[in-house]
C-alpha cells in the first residue's frame, strides 16, 4: 500500500508529522505555526509553573490548578510562536530549517496568522480568570518581555537568557496563586529555571548555528563556540545549585537536596553526550528536558509537601 508523501510544509524536526500531514492545508497551517506538532515547547514552558505550584504546597490541594497551567500552557506557547514567526516572517525565509514554516512558506496569510493569534490569546485569558488577583496581575506582567522576546537574537548574544526569564515565568504565576506572595524560594527556584533555559535553549540552538552565523542572528550557541559543551553544563550545575537553595530554605534537610540527584544525574547525561556537530543529536537531548521537567516536579511535590 502506497502512503502519501509528507507534504513540504512539515518541518524535520516535527513529532506528530503522519497526523498533522492528514490535515487540510489551513488548518495544517494553523497547527504547525502554533507548533502543536512539536508538544516539548508546551512541556517546557509548563513545567516551572508546576514547580511553583509543587514546592508551595499545592500539588494535591490545587491538582485543578495544574491543569489549568497545562492547558494555558499549550495556548500561550502557541500565541508565542504565532506572534514570534509573524515578526520573523523575513529572518526564517532565509534559514534553511525555517524556511517551510507556513508564513514564510505561503500556507498561512499574514491577516490569518494574526486571527490566530487572537484565538489563543482569547483561550489564555479564560486560563487568567481561573487565578487569584495577584496571580493574574503576575502573568500579565509577563505580556511586555513575551512581546520583546523575538527582538532579542537581533540585539544580544544571549537571547536565550530572555528566553529564560519568559518560559520561566510560569513559576512566579503559579506560586505567587498558592502562596498569595513572591517570597524567596520562588525566586531561587526561577533562578534555576532561567539557567535550566539557557543550558537546553543553547542546545537546541546548535542545529542553526551556520545559518544564523549567515544571516547575522545571534545565539549564546554561537558566543560559546568551541567551548558550548563547557558552558551547557556551567549552566545546568548554576541551575541545580539554585533549586537546592529554594529547597533548603523550605526544608533545611539533606534528604531534601537529595530529591535533586535523579534531575542533576539526567542532566550531567545531556552534556557528557553532547556533540556540537550533531545536530539530530542536540535535538534528542534537547527535548529530553521534559524529562527532566517531570524530575524537578516530583522532586518539589516531595519537598513542598513535607514541611
Amino acid at each position: 500500500m502506497q502512503t502519501s508523501p509528507t507534504p513540504p510544509d512539515i518541518v524535520p524536526d516535527s513529532e506528530h508529522r503522519g497526523l498533522v500531514a492528514r490535515l487540510p492545508p489551513t488548518l495544517r497551517g494553523l497547527a504547525l505555526l502554533a507548533r502543536f506538532d512539536r508538544p516539548i515547547g508546551w512541556w517546557l514552558l509548563f513545567w516551572p509553573g508546576a514547580w511553583g505550584i509543587a514546592l508551595a504546597g499545592g500539588a494535591w490541594a490545587q491538582w485543578d490548578l495544574i491543569a489549568w497551567f497545562l492547558v494555558g500552557s499549550i495556548a500561550m506557547r502557541g500565541a508565542g510562536c504565532v506572534f514570534n514567526d509573524i515578526v520573523d516572517r523575513d529572518l526564517d525565509a532565509q534559514v534553511a530549517r525555517t524556511r517551510a514554516r507556513p508564513i514564510p512558506s505561503g500556507l498561512v496569510s499574514l491577516r490569518l496568522a494574526w486571527i490566530w493569534l487572537g484565538v489563543l490569546a482569547l483561550v489564555g485569558l479564560v486560563v487568567l480568570l481561573q487565578l487569584t488577583p495577584l496571580a493574574a496581575v503576575v502573568a500579565l506582567a509577563s505580556l511586555a518581555p513575551v512581546a520583546a522576546y523575538p527582538f532579542m537574537k537581533r540585539i544580544t548574544w544571549w537571547p536565550q537568557a530572555w528566553l529564560g526569564l519568559v518560559f520561566s515565568w510560569a513559576l512566579l504565576v503559579g506560586w505567587s496563586d498558592i502562596e498569595g506572595a513572591l517570597t524567596l524560594p520562588m525566586w531561587l527556584l526561577y533562578a534555576g529555571s532561567i539557567a535550566w533555559v539557557i543550558g537546553y535553549d543553547t542546545i537546541y540552538a546548535l542545529q542553526d548555528r551556520e545559518d544564523d552565523a549567515m544571516i547575522g542572528i545571534r545565539s549564546s550557541a554561537l558566543r560559546m563556540g568551541r567551548h558550548v559543551k563547557a558552558g551547557v553544563g556551567i549552566f545546568y550545575a548554576i541551575a541545580i545549585l539554585f533549586w537546592a537553595a529554594a529547597f533548603w530554605t523550605i526544608r533545611p534537610d539533606p534528604l531534601a537536596i537529595a530529591a535533586l540527584v535523579p534531575a542533576a544525574l539526567h542532566l550531567g547525561w545531556q552534556v557528557l553526550t553532547l556533540r556540537a556537530e550533531d545536530g539530530t543529536g542536540a535535538l534528542a537531548r534537547f527535548r529530553a528536558n521534559r524529562f527532566t521537567g517531570l524530575l524537578i516536579f516530583l522532586a518539589c511535590v516531595v519537598v513542598g509537601t513535607s514541611v
